[in-house]
């Protein structure tokens, strides 16, 4: 029993949606690290081809490729759906991670922001996993399954709001998708489980924690001290897709730091 037989991907592909920024990207290169064929997607098909030429001249174990998919329309999954089949014929590994969050005050949180997140964070997310179930199912086996993980957010955990009202409900939303798709997919030799991530540095979090400094400001308000960093992600997914997570379904993985069971000063305690 070997690491490599452990969290190895040799021979394995995987989709990353949102995979070129954040914490996609950061999957994809772990996901590439360990030897897997990676197809990175998002509506900016240039920057995910940028992406892809940039994981592959670090001449890890496996490869990247770039191109365009929108997953927040109906059109759009479909043509992602055709793309991915049109590049292969196995899929082991889909990573659902593009989303988008949106800010503003309670009593001013806009109508139309909610529809904007949930059409991507939720609903995008189950039907491009729908549309791939059969790809999925027939890439896997009892002993060895394919591998779906949806990207949560601590957010969806607990009760904080934030000005992210949209946001950390759809988190909540995915969170209970992995769940029963886990249960209603398993007799399909897949396994469907989330990363519920806290604070890392992505574009999505840039307008709170922007560069260093940001980070080191927020790091000081997370239990752990500090934010996530990349290999926090990337050794998720190693477990969660490699041969020693077969045996996992269901589950919400808090990559948070300790966020997740944060709670308040000690009622009892000394001052």
């Amino acid at each position: 029993m070997t690491p490599d037989h452990l969290f190895g991907l040799s021979g394995k592909t995987a989709l990353v949606t949102g995979g070129a920024t954040g914490i996609g990207r950061m999957a994809a290169t772990g996901l590439a690290a360990a030897g897997a064929r990676v197809l990175i997607a998002s509506r900016k098909g240039d920057i995910c081809e940028a992406v892809a030429k940039e994981i592959n001249a670090l001449q890890l174990a496996g490869s990247a490729e770039g191109f365009g998919g929108d997953v927040s329309s109906e059109d759009g999954i479909n043509a992602l759906i055709t793309e991915v089949k049109s590049r292969t014929d196995k899929l082991q590994i889909l990573m659902n991670n593009a989303g988008r969050t949106w800010g503003a005050p309670l009593g001013a949180f806009p109508y139309g922001a909610w529809e904007k997140v949930m059409s991507l964070n939720v609903t995008g997310m189950f039907h491009l996993t729908q549309g791939l179930i059969d790809m999925l199912s027939a890439s896997g086996t009892a002993d060895d399954p394919s591998r779906v993980v949806n990207v949560g957010s601590v957010m969806g955990e607990i009760p904080m709001g934030d000005g992210a009202y949209s946001y950390a409900m759809s988190k909540s939303a995915v969170h209970q998708m992995t769940r029963i798709l886990a249960k209603e997919l398993a007799d399909r030799h897949i396994t469907v489980n989330a990363l519920a991530p806290g604070p890392f540095q992505s574009g999505m979090t840039k307008f709170a924690i922007g560069d260093d400094t940001g980070s080191d400001r927020v790091g000081k308000r997370v239990p752990a001290q500090r934010v996530g960093r990349p290999e926090d992600i990337a050794a998720c997914m190693l477990f969660l897709c490699g041969y020693g997570g077969s045996y996992v379904t269901g589950s919400v993985i808090p990559v948070s730091g300790g966020i997740n069971v944060a709670t308040g000063a000690s009622i009892f305690g000394e001052e």
